[in-house]
């Protein structure tokens, strides 16, 4: 393996991605406009695979239904990065590229993560690069990060399609993970930031996914009302208990609880006797989700009680809180600095919102770092983006020049990096805590 400094490699890098810009911006924009919900995203899956079948990156397919994983062979076996990038969309009918039918809508920016991905590939194969580089370049579309249509996914783990909700946790269980030491992706700003921003580092909420089915007795509504049970009152009566102490909740902690009532009734004319609820419990730490989890379940069963009817709860694995390596940050942070200019870089401290790479992020060294360009709040109808180079190709780059920083020079960051790496989880520990989950005292 001849060798070339990092500072050559990564212009090298940068150069195939500019040079393949067409291409990347054009498969990010045509997932935009065929978005499709979480493992059920077949079409995506299929555009990430021809990708790289016409740069001749190896790949397969079908990793917890819909992943694909591509892989780039350095000059020397030694240590292996990660590049991911989120197959799915969310539920926003609103948003005018929805599909009308299943109301998917690309509103986070998956999309773009897509194309980042695909072009930092294709910026270390096509360059060259990854044949100095001791290590391997792992190109991850992975499934199902946005937690959504939890009874249809409920169903499939009944099924046993799947184990867990999430596409990560589902790709750890499966073990496609067991060949990486280190994982990266980017995400666009969801706060509405139109700058040329790169934030870096901070922590974010984990959460426990919950189903709540309140059961009570059906009558007529207006004729015979005191010979039934309201499950739609018990429901209602539960979450002004949760209301009800809030004030329990530390600040500090960022415990949030927003459900939604996904069965409200069957017939106007019919006492409700079958609601169903769907929501997370979130918080910043495992203890404090779990605490909150205990006064969540203690509000639901009161408002059941309180009427008459009972309750059903699930609790599902949801996922755990992010935590950012701060190495691999910095080193993001500093070619994001070369890239864009030392004021394009910003710091993060906690975020209420959660990601499945939080999860990824107690067995392994991990990033996820925010790309500015976009417009609107994610998740809502106003949410795109207004910076394609931004949004697609610099994150493209930078994550190639990260990976540069990791895996040249005999991949000695990446052995520094892991040698002071203490996991919160081994893989096992993990699987177990997540199988406890659902399992009530």
């Amino acid at each position: 393996m001849s060798l070339l400094d990092k500072k050559t490699l990564k212009h090298q890098a940068c150069a195939a991605i500019q040079a393949n810009a067409e291409e990347i911006i054009t498969l990010g924009e045509t997932i935009l406009r065929e978005p499709e919900l979480g493992f059920k995203e077949t079409k995506t899956a299929e555009k990430v695979a021809a990708a790289l079948q016409r740069h001749a990156i190896p790949y397969t397919t079908g990793h917890a239904i819909t992943g694909v994983k591509g892989r780039l062979k350095g000059g020397q076996p030694r240590r292996t990065v990660a590049v991911l990038g989120e197959l799915d969309a969310v539920t926003c009918y609103e948003h005018p590229l929805a599909d009308p039918l299943t109301g998917a809508a690309h509103a986070c920016g998956h999309f773009a993560q897509i194309a980042a991905m695909v072009g930092c590939g294709i910026g270390l194969a096509e360059s060259g690069v990854v044949n100095h580089l001791a290590g391997n370049v792992v190109l991850f579309a992975v499934p199902a990060e946005e937690y959504v249509e939890m009874e249809y996914r409920n169903r499939l783990r009944s099924e046993g399609k799947i184990t867990y909700l999430g596409g990560k946790p589902e790709l750890i269980r499966r073990g496609d993970f067991d060949d990486v030491d280190m994982a990266m992706m980017i995400h666009l700003n969801t706060d509405g930031q139109t700058r040329r921003t790169i934030k870096v580092g901070g922590t974010s909420n984990g959460f426990i996914g919950k189903m709540a089915r309140f059961i009570g007795q059906e009558a007529h509504a207006a004729g015979a009302p005191h010979q039934g049970v309201n499950a739609l009152n018990a429901a209602l009566l539960a979450i002004m208990a949760v209301h009800a102490q809030r004030e329990t909740f530390r600040d500090e902690d960022y415990v949030r609880f927003h459900p939604i009532i996904t069965k409200g009734g069957d017939l106007v004319n019919v006492i409700p006797s079958d609601v169903r609820m769907e929501s997370y419990v979130r918080g910043r730490t495992l203890e404090a989700i779990l605490d909150a989890n205990k006064k969540v379940d203690r509000a639901l069963k009161a408002g059941a009680d309180a009427i008459g009817a009972t309750v059903e709860i699930t609790d599902l694995a949801g996922y755990l809180p992010l935590i950012n390596d701060p190495a691999m940050s910095s080193l993001f942070a500093a070619n994001a600095e070369t890239r864009l200019g030392p004021e394009s870089v910003e710091r993060l401290d906690h975020q209420a919102g959660s990601t499945d790479m939080g999860d990824l992020a107690h067995i392994m060294p991990v990033i996820h770092p925010w790309v500015g360009g976009v417009s609107g709040q994610a998740h809502t109808r106003d949410f795109k983006v207004v910076d394609q180079e931004m949004a697609y190709i610099v994150s493209a780059q930078i994550m190639a020049m990260t990976v540069i920083d990791l895996l040249a020079d005999g991949a000695a960051t990446a052995e520094e990096i892991l040698a002071a790496f203490q996991p919160q989880m081994t893989k096992n520990a993990y699987l177990q805590f997540m199988e406890n989950i659902g399992q009530k005292p």
